[in-house]
Formats: C-alpha cells, structure tokens, sequence
C-alpha cells in the first residue's frame, strides 16, 4: 500500500533507481541527494533565457527550457524536454522528470517530479514527490514541516507510520489532481488517480480512484441600502 509501486508506474522511469529497495515511498527522498551527487553532471543541453540564474552543479536535458527570471540552485536535474518558467524558484536536490514543468512563482526543493507532472502557478513543492502526469492548481501548497517541528506520522487507517522525517511533504501518485488553493498537510499520500476539490486541507492517506470533495455552506443575505449623510 505505501511501496512505490503502489503511487507510480516506474517502468521506464529513467531514474527509477532512486527508488529501489525502498520499503515505502517516501524513503526515495532520504537517497536523492546521493543519487544526484553520483549521477549527476553539470552540462546545458537545453535553452537558458537571459536572466535565469544557474549556480552549482545542475544538468539541463536536452530540449528543456529555463526561462528568463527562473533560479536554479544545484544539485538539481532538469530532464529532457522539461521547462522551468519564468519566477520558478529550485532550490537543491532536485529531479525534475521529462516534460515536467516547474511554474510561474513556484519553488521546490528535495522533490522529485516525475514525467509531465505539473505545478504550474504559484506552488510550494517541498519534500515531496508528484508522480506521472500530477497536476497542482494554482496556489496548492505541499506543506512539510509540523508546527511541532517533531517527526512527521503517517496515519492510515488505525495504524500510524513514524517516517523518521522531520521534513515531509505530499506524495501524489500516478494522473492527481488538485483544485486551486488546497493545503497538504506535512505526511499527506494520495493515491493515483484521485481528484481533490479546490480549498481542500489535506492529512493522512487517500486511496486511489477517489475524489476527495470539500462542501462548505454559503448563506446569502440582503444587502442593506448605504445610509446617506
């Protein structure tokens, strides 16, 4: 239920090696600064608009797009044919799969994006992991740090999971979505396939095939003329 597999399809993932051996899937997250630091190479394959900033050690695919306004800190990975829009802050450990897109105002770092996954405007992606094809509306946050600062659980079902980490994010599998401006609490799985209603706060574990609805009660009342002076 909690293994990779169970979130994404890592078939031909190139860099599914991240993942092997793992028990559950957040683990990928503790081996991604070492699977960068040995496999990674700093060279631009693809195009650097004037006025991106590129520091330390960072690989460009070939077809990828920084554009001008992006900051990319290293280690970080940039797959082919992936673009990193204009005001998109990465900042270190970071895999960024083919055809992925790192948006307007969005920041990440120690995440792993996998193919086509999205999050496009506005969005905080930290530690965490967004599989194949994942959307994120706009302003979708992936919180990961508790307030308490203490280790982050994960809670499904009666059984609760001790990550270990102090800093966790979302994990979202294979096809999600998210509606605009909802909140993954730090520790929150969802399944593949699952739609979240926009606004939505989010913890814990949501299967596969769901759709998570948010119902909020609206009452509509007269409006008062304005009392003239």
């Amino acid at each position: 239920m909690l293994a990779a597999a169970d979130f994404f399809d890592l078939s031909d993932f190139e860099h599914r090696a991240v993942f092997d051996g793992a028990e559950f899937v957040w683990e990928a997250l503790t081996r991604l600064g070492h699977y960068l630091d040995t496999n990674l190479g700093r060279a631009h394959h693809g195009t650097v608009e004037n006025g991106a900033i590129i520091q330390g050690v960072v690989y460009l695919g070939p077809g990828s797009k920084v554009e001008a306004g992006a900051t990319i800190i290293g280690p970080a990975l940039i797959d082919k044919d992936a673009v990193v829009r204009q005001g998109a802050y990465i900042r270190g450990r970071v895999l960024v799969g083919a055809g992925a897109l790192v948006g307007h105002a969005t920041e990440v770092k120690n995440s792993i994006l996998l193919p086509e996954a999205k999050a496009p405007h506005f969005n905080y992606v930290g530690d965490s992991i967004l599989g194949r094809r994942v959307n994120l509306g706009a302003g979708s946050i992936l919180s990961n740090l508790k307030v308490t600062l203490d280790a982050v659980t994960v809670q499904v079902g009666d059984r609760t999971y001790d990550t270990g980490l102090r800093k966790l994010g979302g994990i979202l599998g294979d096809d999600c979505e998210t509606g605009c401006n909802c909140v993954l609490n730090p520790g929150t799985l969802i399944g593949p396939r699952t739609l979240v209603y926009p606004l939505a706060s989010l913890r814990g574990y949501y299967p596969p095939d769901s759709i998570v609805k948010l119902r909020q009660q609206h009452q509509v009342v007269e409006r008062r003329s304005p009392v003239s002076s």
